[in-house]
């Protein structure tokens, strides 16, 4: 398996955050996917790290529909691709309706035409070709006066990864896309996921092998099996909110996620009550067993045996989110981890 990594630069220490990138590259560490959310933008920190950076591979992850337009979007890829050496991996996903329309002001409808169109007019951004693309989303160029553009930066290859949870959203990231940015995994329930995706690379006569599965999940060690308790508790904090309050009052992503793995009522029930205002109340209903399935917490010998779950299911890329209160103690779990997978 390959390894990686997210940051946020959400007004966290930008110095620490450069210094923790710095350091899990000195330990081996494949790749880092740069998130976006409703924080700072990812190209900004992408283009620094490339700076600061020489052999990791850097991702957007991810780079949100609406937020840009199709070519801009690719003008960033090509320039970060250029600027880090080719390292660069283009993360996309759709959001949420929170984001889209209750921060940016745009229609959040539609996503997975968007999405396509979006594909289609990137690979020809990449290709270094006139721009011409006639779609129910995008119309390039518009008409009138104008003729069909090249963008003046030389052509790159960039692969594209999607970020997505929906049935019809997976298909089309095995249809079209060079990777698939998972979450909300449960390795015994990944047929929730990769039937869509297989569905999606049948209809491009492609096989399993030919996309990166990456799936993230937090990573933290006990010495005891007893300490797990105290550490799940915050987790199930943590959980309840990605189950009831991300995403708007009609839809969450997440929750839909969980429900198709197996714990529809369990997500309902944390749903409702977050909804209600009883945030205790919902992180209460998250069982053990939820935070466990999705996350790679516990003793050393628990953890490997999560991470050879996790690959013999599939996942071609582990990213880790390393716990710890300072940066030495979250570089310290991430080494241990990287240590159990070259174990495997």
């Amino acid at each position: 398996m390959r390894t990686a990594t997210t940051i946020e630069g959400s007004g966290g220490d930008w110095h620490e955050i450069v210094e923790y990138v710095r350091e899990a590259e000195k330990l081996g560490l494949d790749m880092c996917w740069v998130a976006e959310a409703w924080g700072s933008d990812a190209p900004s920190t992408l283009g620094y790290l490339a700076a600061r950076t020489d052999t990791i591979l850097l991702g957007s992850g991810i780079m949100q529909l609406g937020t840009r337009t199709p070519v801009a979007i690719g003008q960033a890829a090509m320039t970060l691709a250029h600027l880090s050496g080719g390292r660069f991996h283009l993360g996309l996903g759709a959001s949420g309706p929170q984001v889209i329309e209750g921060l940016h002001g745009v229609d959040f409808a539609r996503p997975l035409g968007r999405m396509r169109e979006t594909a289609q007019v990137l690979r020809q951004v990449f290709s270094g070709e006139k721009i011409s693309h006639s779609g129910e989303h995008f119309t390039i160029p518009r008409p009138g006066e104008s003729r069909p553009m090249r963008v003046s930066i030389p052509p790159v290859d960039v692969p594209i990864h999607l970020a997505t949870l929906s049935p019809k959203m997976l298909e089309l990231t095995g249809e079209i896309a060079d990777g698939w940015l998972g979450t909300s995994f449960v390795p015994e329930g990944a047929d929730a996921y990769f039937e869509h995706l297989d569905s999606g690379l049948a209809k491009a006569g492609r096989s399993r092998a030919e996309l990166d599965i990456c799936q993230g999940a937090e990573v933290a060690f006990v010495d005891d099996p007893d300490e797990l308790s105290g550490v799940l508790a915050s987790r199930k904090k943590e959980l309840a909110f990605s189950l009831g309050g991300m995403g708007s009052a009609k839809t969450n992503f997440y929750n839909r996620a969980y429900s198709r793995q197996g714990w529809q009522d369990a997500a309902a029930a944390v749903r409702e009550r977050w909804q209600a205002g009883d945030r205790e109340g919902a992180a209460a209903l998250v069982t053990d067993e939820m935070v466990l399935a999705t996350t790679l917490i516990g003793t050393e010998d628990m953890v490997r045996e999560r991470l050879r779950v996790w690959r013999d299911t599939g996942v071609n890329t582990v990213r880790f989110y390393p716990a710890g209160d300072t940066l030495d103690e979250r570089l310290t779990t991430l080494g241990r981890a990287l240590d159990l997978v070259r174990d495997l």
